[in-house]
């Protein structure tokens, strides 16, 4: 455990910025289609319920951090209260998860980049990939982890969310929000959030950065409540003001892209510039950082040997670079194969399982205010139940692939960890 109270150079304006820019980074570009789908009129109302859940989940992991002093999230949690199984076995899924998020975000990148040129699929799934190639090789060159840049990128982003959505409200049409399309009753908004809580992850990527924070126990919790109580508004107003200019039935057929298309309708052609240049910043920048987090991750894991030793390895800058590589290299794969829905789901239900799995060590280590804790483990436990539901019912193939890796991770790690690592340590020697 640490005993340093100073940390690193990141103070309280880059803890916020990373929080807000971790979670936008991708997610309400890819999300709201999605859930115009499932909930229509009350879309709104599922980013709240999710909210809740990342609101509580933040709360947990930024007091367990500052209670641990310590870099590495759920593993570092887990593996403090002597559950190293569990927190190896977490730390397997985490980085699933992580790699369908990156694979999430470079999908939303080749769409909305090759929607601007108006071109086909091919285009898109070469952006796919050629933004994942660049910034593995940024990562491998060391320059992974640029905050200034990030933080530029990350205000821009949520400039242009912000215009798009107070001109969207001052346009307010309640009917565009069920326009062309059936109205959905008020139960399906809980569907809905269980379908796009992908979109709320990323606020934990700072309790990987953890020594890198200035002042972290003074720093930390206000930084990151504050930002992921101010991601949780934006959502709730762009759900509203980009489906006003656009229309339902529109952000439905159109989600990959649907808030470029909502700009356009609204605000032009500058606007439409503005929505695509702020989608292609916040996607890439949100790839870069995941990828850093994720490998810097999976090489602290594979250094406690509950991952391959290979992960461990790092090259002349520093980097894990075989993390770095096969990290990217799934990631830029599931995205040219996966489809949106898929992508979201898989990746939605992956983070709502480890974010209960947080509040629970939150509930057990926590002395008050266990209400926070327990509300999030309450309502994630509930939205967790109607996912893995309606994942059965629409895409059992997904569910079942990921509850079969679950199993072979749960089960059948230990066994693949002492043939791989043997086979490590023999040519180590």
């Amino acid at each position: 455990m640490s005993n340093s109270s100073k940390g690193g150079n990141l103070g309280f304006a880059s803890v916020w910025s990373l929080t807000a820019g971790g979670m936008v980074g991708g997610g309400i570009y890819t999300a709201l289609g999605v859930v115009v789908a499932v909930a229509m009129q009350w879309s709104w109302l599922s980013f709240a319920i999710a909210g809740i859940i990342a609101i509580t989940s933040a709360y947990s992991y930024v007091k367990l951090a500052n209670k641990f002093e310590e870099s590495g999230g759920a593993f570092e949690y887990l593996r403090d209260i002597n559950l190293n199984g569990i927190a190896g076995s977490l730390s397997w899924l985490l980085v699933v998860g992580y790699v369908l998020t990156i694979a999430l975000y470079a999908f939303a990148f080749g769409h909305y980049i090759s929607f601007a040129f108006d071109a086909g699929p091919w285009l898109t799934r070469v952006l796919a990939i050629g933004i994942v190639a660049l910034m593995i090789f940024l990562n491998l060159m060391g320059a992974g982890k640029l905050a200034i840049v990030e933080i530029i990128i990350v205000w821009a982003n949520l400039i242009a969310l912000l215009i798009l959505a107070i001109y969207g409200l001052s346009q307010w049409d309640s009917l565009q929000l069920m326009a062309g399309a059936e109205p959905k009753s008020i139960w399906s908004a809980p569907i809905g959030a269980a379908a796009i809580f992908v979109s709320y992850e990323g606020f934990q990527l700072l309790t990987y950065e953890y020594d890198e924070i200035k002042k972290p126990k003074k720093r930390l919790f206000p930084a990151v409540m504050s930002g992921v109580l101010f991601v949780v508004i934006i959502y709730i107003m762009v759900a509203l003001g980009a489906v006003m200019l656009a229309g339902a039935l529109t952000t439905i057929d159109e989600k990959q892209v649907a808030l470029a298309v909502a700009a356009k309708e609204g605000l032009g052609m500058p606007g439409f510039i503005m929505i695509i240049v702020a989608a292609g910043l916040a996607t890439a920048a949100a790839i870069n950082s995941t990828l850093f987090s994720t490998a810097k991750l999976t090489a602290r894991v594979a250094k406690d040997g509950e991952m391959p030793y290979f992960f461990e390895h790092k090259n002349d800058n520093d980097v894990p670079d075989r993390s770095v590589i096969v990290i990217g290299v799934l990631a830029a794969l599931l995205a040219i194969l996966g489809s949106l829905s898929t992508l979201v789901e898989a990746a939605s239900l992956v983070f709502l399982f480890t974010f209960l799995s947080v509040n629970y060590i939150a509930l057990k280590k926590f002395n008050s205010r266990k209400w926070i804790p327990m509300t999030g483990l309450i309502v994630g436990g509930i939205v967790l139940i109607i996912l893995t539901a309606r994942l059965a019912i629409i895409n059992p193939v997904s569910l079942a692939l990921l509850g079969g890796l679950g199993v072979i991770i749960i089960f059948g790690r230990p066994a693949i960890l002492a043939k791989i690592n043997k086979s490590d340590n023999y040519e180590k020697e």
